[in-house]
Formats: structure tokens, C-alpha cells, sequence
């Protein structure tokens, strides 16, 4: 199979172009409808067939996205920066401990307990809803923001450990032994010599965890029943309808528009690390 590097020196300079630009194109295409149809005026935005551009800059359905509801549209953007914050930062600490440990301690069973956290990748989320539901009830977490923090930890644990192994699986032994040497234990080279240089996959397990978060809809619809603590994904499906049930394509694109906004800005700035985390142990 050809890498694109091949592919591109196999093709003329112009193809080369066409092709990247017709790429760009599929790519944007959405991106453009989202944002020139939240721009539209409210009557503008429910015409059929929708018109191509907005033909008047209207901020009236952002205007309509933060005053609708019973709580106001910021306390949602609240609720899911808590649950998206909030997993993040467990997964993160969570995930550098055991990928630390399965990468640089040996222990008997470590590559069977490994292959079993791996094996969770394998089961469907929503076939473990219900007994998620009553492990949380009985916690007494029912309809709670930290519950539904906890579940997407629990989700998101499995793929921070297999990114989080092979970034310290990476680096060098010789590394982690010269810091034992100066007298390190295992918990301060790990935090004051190997965590440094391991931030690529750190990132990546970071990205992964807040953008699945950000958007995850079906657990926070099952998990919280209270509307003003639904996170905005749940909230956009309410505030998208009108009185008799017909969508309101305004409202929601504006919507989709401020939920996508922090992925974009996050993404844009920490992809150098991203793509590092990523291949992070892919070659050595």
C-alpha cells in the first residue's frame, strides 16, 4: 500500500492539488452549512429548499440559543466543561499510573491483566447501560454530574492505558535508571523525569477523553433526568424543536456551532502532540 508521500511524488504537481482540494472541500462543505445556516434570519433559516449563503447576517438564533430553556444555555455549556473537565483530569491521573506501571514494572499476570482491560474495547456501551444505571443508584450518584463523570472515566480508562503504556513502553530504560541512581524512587521518576517527556501521548489521552466527553449524548440522556443538569448535546435535541414538534434548523446549527468551537480551538493548538501520542511506541 502506497503512503501519501508515494502518492504524491507519483502524481503531477496540478493533480497533486485537485486532488487535496477536493478533500478540503468534502471536508468544509459541513463546517460551511453549520455556520452560514446559524447566521441566517429565523424565517431565512426554515426555507425549503435552504438557500446557499445567508442573504443577511442575523445573530437571532444565537440570541434564541441563550435565552430558551428554563436555566439558560450557559449553565448546560457548564455541565459539560464539569463532566468533560472533570474525566479528563481522572483519566489522565489514573491512566499515567497504570501505564507506568504495566510499561516499566513487572508483575506476575500483568500481560493477561493488560489484555483484559484491552478486551473492554470489545463491549458495546449502550449493553452495559442498565447495569450502570443501578450501580449508580445504589451509589446513590443518580442523576448526578460527578456519576456521570465517573462513567465516562470508566469508558475512556482502556484507551488512556494502552496510549499512556506504549508513550513509557518508548522511552528508553536507561532514562528511568539514571534517576533511581540519583536516588529517585519509582513515583518521582515517573512524575520528575519520565512524565516530562512522555506529554505527546499525555495529550492524546487528554484529547481523546474531553472530545468524547464534550459530545457524548446517550449517557447523559439515560443517566440524568433533571433538565438543568443536562449537558449540551442532550439539551441542543430540546431546544432544536419548536411548540409543534418541527425543527428548528437555526437554533440547532447555532448550537452545534458553540459545542463544536472548544474542540476546534483544542484541537488547532495541542495537534503537534496529538499526532506524537498517537505513534507514540509504534517503532522503536
Amino acid at each position: 500500500m502506497k503512503t501519501v508521500s508515494e502518492v504524491r511524488r507519483s502524481l503531477p504537481r496540478a493533480a497533486w492539488w485537485v486532488a487535496c482540494l477536493c478533500v478540503s472541500v468534502v471536508v468544509l462543505q459541513p463546517l460551511y452549512v453549520m455556520i452560514s445556516q446559524s447566521l441566517k434570519s429565523t424565517s431565512e433559516a426554515t426555507q425549503s429548499p435552504p438557500t446557499r449563503y445567508p442573504h443577511g447576517i442575523s445573530a437571532d438564533n444565537y440570541e434564541a440559543l441563550g435565552n430558551t430553556g428554563s436555566v439558560g444555555i450557559w449553565t448546560h455549556v457548564g455541565n459539560s466543561l464539569f463532566v468533560s473537565i472533570g474525566a479528563t483530569l481522572l483519566t489522565v491521573v489514573l491512566a499515567t499510573l497504570a501505564g507506568y506501571g504495566f510499561a516499566k514494572l513487572r508483575f506476575v499476570g500483568s500481560g493477561v491483566l493488560f489484555f483484559l482491560i484491552l478486551a473492554t474495547f470489545m463491549i458495546p456501551f449502550q449493553a452495559v447501560i442498565t447495569p450502570l444505571f443501578s450501580i449508580l443508584h445504589t451509589l446513590g450518584l443518580n442523576n448526578s454530574l460527578t456519576g456521570l463523570v465517573l462513567v465516562y472515566t470508566t469508558f475512556q480508562l482502556p484507551l488512556g492505558i494502552f496510549l499512556m503504556r506504549n508513550s513509557f513502553a518508548a522511552l528508553p530504560a536507561s532514562i528511568e535508571e539514571a534517576a533511581l541512581i540519583d536516588g529517585c524512587g519509582y513515583v518521582s521518576a515517573m512524575v520528575r523525569v519520565m512524565l516530562p517527556v512522555a506529554v505527546p501521548g499525555l495529550i492524546s489521552t487528554a484529547l481523546f477523553t474531553f472530545f468524547t466527553s464534550w459530545n457524548e449524548f446517550f449517557a447523559a440522556l439515560v443517566l440524568v433526568t433533571d433538565e438543568a443538569k443536562f449537558t449540551l448535546p442532550v439539551t441542543l435535541t430540546v431546544l432544536a424543536s419548536n411548540q409543534l414538534g418541527a425543527l428548528n434548523w437555526g437554533i440547532m446549527q447555532a448550537g452545534v456551532a458553540v459545542t463544536a468551537i472548544p474542540c476546534i480551538v483544542l484541537y488547532l493548538v495541542l495537534q503537534r502532540y496529538y499526532v506524537a501520542g498517537l505513534v507514540a511506541g509504534a517503532v522503536k
